[in-house]
């Protein structure tokens, strides 16, 4: 064979490798972009209410959960991108398919959105669904939307790769093959998904650089900790969390022994769930066994037992204002503050909401309740405590109560309401106090509690937004990850 002839075999052969290679590059970048935007959905509507390191902190501790729901996650966003480049080669090829099984990715790609939410506080697109109770609803958290969507995700891939393997016949009608692979005219289509991969990932790397997880990843705990910012943490963490704990104005008196005498909480089972944990404190004992006037004392280590045994004061005491509450009406017993109580003698905490008189309070009393609670708000969620749609809007709905009844003022009430938020919350409101210290410059002591129990400042949108975003712009501002309590007995 001659020179020429050589050489000619050879340019063939190349162009026809560089094709192929060009032709797995976009539908690569296809597929590729489909799954970036769906992580950027994901990440967007986990935000409503949570975020990546929430969602770690909380599910982490059981390594099944944790490593089922993160695996289903990206197993699915996987499968969105190779279903986009598997159906754009389809219609490439033969046109668009005569069936609708690519409905199967919207619902596989809304399942995926909707179970992405805050595993354990509820889910505001579950709220919109109609899902009342959040993820709380379902036996296993959720993980069984995420298995519905992986599903879901899984049908179309294979409706389509065997539509394509069948050559997009419908019965004996079969299409005109055509030239599906990459060529000239698809430069600028490749530039563009280029373009929108560059736009996606830029949009999702400026929002997840701020995450705790990802700062501490990026900046090691040796690095941030001789940050100029590493003192003032410490100081403001003093404030806030002091070693021996914050004296409230709030006393229990006996509402939690006579809700023990009730069966709201079964004393037996009780000792039952935390007997591995290391059992119940003493300190909680002698709340559960006999009446206390002394107010509370809230620290690092008892947070999580106040939280659990002011949830079911709030859930059960009657109040007439009750009757116009959000979680009041047939989805009552799927609630995460009604379903997630189980330490009574009835199966759902549901049975208990507005039942018993815990904290009688007159019609006047009850109206400073509901403006109180309508006014405080919980970084777990967007909503106020008046929707006590989980464990800590009841406990701070019991809080509330029983400061009113005890003749507190408003401005008493919030106050307290925000010590216990503090250490229920305590990484949120640590990165809210860094941010009106540093950027506002005011001392943590000085700003109202009611301004920082507002939507605008402790929902979780309007942290996310009003405080988290504006202490991202600053890297080292970003608190050292910090305890809180979750959502759960």
């Amino acid at each position: 064979m001659t020179a020429p002839k050589l050489k000619f075999k050879f340019r063939i052969k190349f162009k026809k490798v560089i094709d192929r290679f060009l032709t797995v590059v976009f539908y690569g970048s296809i597929g590729f972009a489909a799954s970036l935007f769906l992580f950027l959905v994901l990440y967007w509507v986990l935000r409503l209410d949570s975020s990546i390191t929430a969602l770690i902190d909380e599910t982490s501790p059981e390594p099944f959960y944790f490593l089922t729901y993160v695996g289903l996650t990206i197993a699915t966003i996987i499968l969105f991108g190779v279903n986009a480049s598997l159906f754009i080669y389809r219609v490439r090829r033969y046109g668009l398919p005569k069936f609708r099984n690519q409905t199967g990715t919207g619902l596989g790609s809304f399942a995926a959105v909707a179970a992405s939410a805050c595993p354990v506080c509820g889910s505001t697109l579950l709220s919109v669904a109609g899902i009342a109770g959040g993820l709380a609803a379902f036996p296993f958290q959720g993980l069984e939307l995420k298995a519905v969507s992986f599903g879901l995700m899984t049908l179309p891939v294979f409706l389509t790769a065997r539509d394509i393997k069948r050559k997009g016949c419908a019965g004996e009608v079969c299409p005109v093959p055509r030239n599906a692979s990459f060529s000239r005219r698809d430069r600028m289509w490749l530039a563009n998904i280029i373009l929108a991969i560059v736009l996606i990932s830029t949009v999702l790397w400026n929002s997840l650089k701020y995450e705790p997880v990802i700062v501490n990843a990026f900046y090691p705990p040796a690095q941030l900790g001789t940050s100029k910012y590493s003192a003032l943490q410490a100081q403001i963490e003093d404030k806030l969390f002091p070693d021996g704990g914050v004296k409230t104005q709030i006393a229990v008196g006996d509402t939690v022994v006579r809700m023990v005498n009730l069966g709201i909480i079964d004393l037996p089972k009780m000792r039952e769930q935390y007997e591995a944990r290391g059992g119940i404190p003493q300190e909680i004992m002698d709340l559960l066994t006999r009446p206390s006037t002394e107010p509370l004392v809230i620290t690092a280590q008892n947070q999580q037992w106040l939280v659990t045994i002011l949830w079911p004061l709030g859930l059960a005491n009657r109040l007439d204002i009750n009757r116009d509450s959000p979680i009041a009406g047939k989805k009552l017993f799927n609630f995460a503050s009604t379903g997630g109580w189980t330490l009574g003698r009835e199966k759902n905490g549901g049975a208990y909401f507005n039942k018993y008189d815990l904290v009688p309070l007159s019609e006047e009393q009850e109206q400073r309740v509901r403006a109180i609670a309508e006014s405080t708000f919980r970084p777990c969620c967007g909503n106020s405590t008046f929707f006590q749609d989980c464990n800590h809007g009841s406990a701070a709905m019991g809080i509330i109560a029983l400061g009113v009844s005890q003749g507190l003022t408003d401005e008493d009430i919030f106050r307290n309401v925000l010590y216990f938020n503090s250490f229920w919350f305590s990484q949120s409101y640590l990165e809210t106090a860094l941010y009106f210290k540093e950027i506002k410059g005011q001392d943590w002591e000085s700003v109202d509690p009611k301004m920082i129990l507002s939507s605008d400042y402790s929902s979780g949108g309007g942290w996310a937004k009003n405080v988290h975003a504006e202490v991202a712009k600053i890297p080292e501002l970003a608190p050292m990850k910090h305890g809180g309590s979750g959502c759960g007995v």
